[in-house]
């Protein structure tokens, strides 16, 4: 949840200049899984009214971009290879930054040095 928290500053911080949104996948930790302690209680999703209580638990941390949720055959997951986040960058349909998966490979600070210097490329050009 640090990472959710982070993502949620950069979010707030670059609202100026960019849309924001979190596509819920799978969940990496399921209480009836690979669980550990202190992480929230959420089981497997067996449907997509589960992983949609799933998500509204996420978002009762009142993120400052929307929630979507992915379809239960992990359309999204898969095409965009999340296992079990990742991070991207999109600018006129173009993928212009792919972190790596998650989470180890997930870096919200390499997205936020992204968009301070999309954010100083708009100043040079405008």
């Amino acid at each position: 949840m640090a990472k959710f928290g982070h993502f949620c500053k950069v979010a707030r911080d670059f609202a100026d200049i960019a849309d924001f949104l979190s596509v819920y996948i799978e969940e990496a930790h399921p209480s009836d899984g690979w669980a550990f302690t202190g992480n929230v209680d959420i089981r497997q999703h067996q449907t997509i009214d589960h992983r949609l209580a799933a998500a509204y638990t996420l978002s009762m941390d009142n993120p400052p971009f929307p929630i979507v949720v992915d379809s239960m055959t992990d359309e999204a997951n898969i095409k965009y290879g999340g296992l079990f986040e990742r991070l991207y960058v999109f600018q006129n349909n173009v993928i212009k930054y792919q972190g790596g998966r998650g989470p180890s490979g997930c870096h919200v600070e390499e997205v936020e040095a992204y968009l301070k210097n999309y954010r100083k490329s708009l100043r040079t050009k405008g």
